[in-house]
């Protein structure tokens, strides 16, 4: 029935014609007509059974290249489909379906693929937005050599496209004193925590093989390593301003996106230093899967949005419930005087606080420049010994990061030297 419902005009008019061949030939008498009736019927009842079948011939497989890209940047998809039995096809229409943030639908033609046929597609997605965007299901239109029937088949198969944020190289700073430990000395940005942890964990890849921990790995399911001999880890905080009430502009270039962008960069600055880091937004804290890989941090910050909150409680109280953090790096929007004295009491002892201040007033007018409770709240955080970085419209986090290394004084001015 999936094929007589897949009848082309052409095909309904073929089956229409040797309906009235034969009604015709039984009233007339005639022979020869109802053997040209019967004919006309069969094609396209032949034509609705051979295509019908055809789903059952087709193999596919779809790889993302990188299944990860950058704000701006493309991925290759690459269509792969496979004629898995003696029969070659016929026409193949082939639509691919895709979120309108990537583009337009890909659509192919495939003249016919051989008995045990391979045919590799390519076509090209890039994304101005971020965001974790689905690629799939395959939509195949399967047609007769005749035109007599085409039938829509889809695959079941989809693969989801990481859009991280923009990410740009910053400079090495000093943010802390000399840390030792494993005979390496180098500059850490936090106080150190943790110590020998013989617990078992997931393998992860090269680690040696001769540290697999039998017991757990049957245990669990899955291969597991010990803890042997850890070194101790830096840890450090990144907190992100999600506030929609504190971020002004809107799409790619609104100051909440460069934001995203400013936490992405430092993140995976840090993280690639050796410091172990944990998200917070003022949503509370946000759940990363391996706090020393940047991976995790990027697929998080690829899907935060502004949220509705006109405070930073919740995230000031998940910096202070969390602990151990030798490191705050506070990327923020609008502040005012209550959040910035709520902020300052979060720097206390070794801890090592870098606010990175987005001058919002200068993506909506920027020959205003900073106003007063901007000023106010930059001078309660460089009165506690926070470090500020100014970031205001159409700069470069990489061309004021190193004011993050100063610990110097505040002026009206905006600057830290």
């Amino acid at each position: 029935m999936s094929g007589l419902k897949a009848l082309t005009a052409r095909g309904r008019s073929f089956l229409a014609s040797g309906v009235a061949a034969l009604v015709c030939a039984f009233v007339l008498g005639e022979h020869d007509l109802l053997r040209i009736g019967v004919l006309i019927v069969s094609l396209p009842l032949l034509a609705a059974m051979v295509v019908a079948r055809t789903r059952y011939r087709l193999s596919c497989a779809r790889r993302l290249d990188p299944p990860r890209a950058e704000v701006g940047s493309e991925a290759t998809v690459t269509l792969r489909l496979e004629n898995v039995t003696r029969l070659p096809t016929g026409l193949l229409m082939i639509e691919d379906t895709v979120p309108y943030a990537l583009g337009a639908r890909p659509r192919f033609v495939l003249d016919r693929v051989e008995s045990h046929g391979i045919r590799e597609i390519d076509y090209r997605v890039r994304s101005d937005l971020r965001g974790r965007f689905g690629i799939g299901p395959l939509t195949i239109r399967i047609a007769d050599p005749f035109g007599l029937v085409e039938l829509t088949r889809s695959f079941s198969i989809s693969d989801t496209l990481m859009v991280t944020p923009q990410v740009v190289a910053l400079p090495h700073v000093r943010l802390s004193g000399e840390w030792t430990g494993g005979g390496d000395s180098r500059t850490r940005s936090v106080a150190a925590a943790g110590d020998d942890d013989i617990a078992p964990r997931e393998y992860r890849q090269g680690d040696d093989l001769r540290r697999v921990h039998w017991r757990s790995t049957a245990r669990y399911g899955e291969l597991m390593v010990r803890r042997e001999e850890q070194q101790w880890q830096s840890r450090g905080a990144l907190l992100l301003d999600t506030r929609r009430y504190a971020h002004r502009g809107e799409g790619p270039r609104s100051s909440f996106e460069v934001a995203v962008s400013a936490a992405a960069s430092i993140g995976v600055h840090l993280a690639r230093e050796g410091l172990g880091l944990r998200l917070v937004t003022d949503q509370g804290a946000e759940h990363l899967t391996d706090t020393g890989l940047s991976w995790s941090l990027l697929d998080t910050l690829s899907v935060v949005r502004t949220s509705s909150a006109r405070s930073l409680e919740y995230g000031v109280n998940a910096l202070r419930q969390g602990g151990g953090d030798g490191l705050i790096v506070a990327v923020l929007g609008g502040v005012d005087v209550a959040q910035a004295q709520a902020l300052a009491r979060l720097r206390h002892g070794n801890v090592t606080g870098v606010a990175v201040m987005l001058d919002v007033a200068g993506w909506e007018r920027p020959e205003l420049g900073q106003n007063e409770e901007y000023q106010a709240a930059q001078a309660i955080l460089a009165g506690t010994g926070w470090r500020i970085v100014r970031l205001p419209a159409g700069t470069s986090i990489a061309s004021v990061w190193p004011d993050a290394a100063q610990r110097g004084r505040f002026t009206l001015s905006g600057g830290g030297s």
